[in-house]
């Protein structure tokens, strides 16, 4: 992983599935499991499947682009070009 090393531990403990896929039958613990093969064996991993996930990327954004600090973060088009 390509992170400062004193955060890994958070970033582990805090795994948030979102999006319709994430809904398949099983896939916290599949992500879980395969997670736990990946890391050190003295880190811990927690997968956050929230029931309502399916959304959860629309809410966020939403919610981002409801903020009144967002637009002065944005790059426009002709920024970009």
């Amino acid at each position: 992983m390509k992170c400062d090393a004193d955060i890994r531990q958070e970033l582990y403990l805090n795994v948030v599935l979102s999006g319709g896929t994430t809904m398949l039958p099983g896939i916290a613990l599949r992500m879980q499991k395969e997670l736990v093969q990946l890391i050190p064996s003295n880190m811990r991993v927690k997968v956050i499947a929230a029931p309502n996930r399916k959304y959860s990327a629309w809410l966020g954004g939403s919610i981002l682009t409801s903020c009144s600090s967002f637009h002065s973060t944005c790059v426009w088009r002709e920024e970009y070009d």
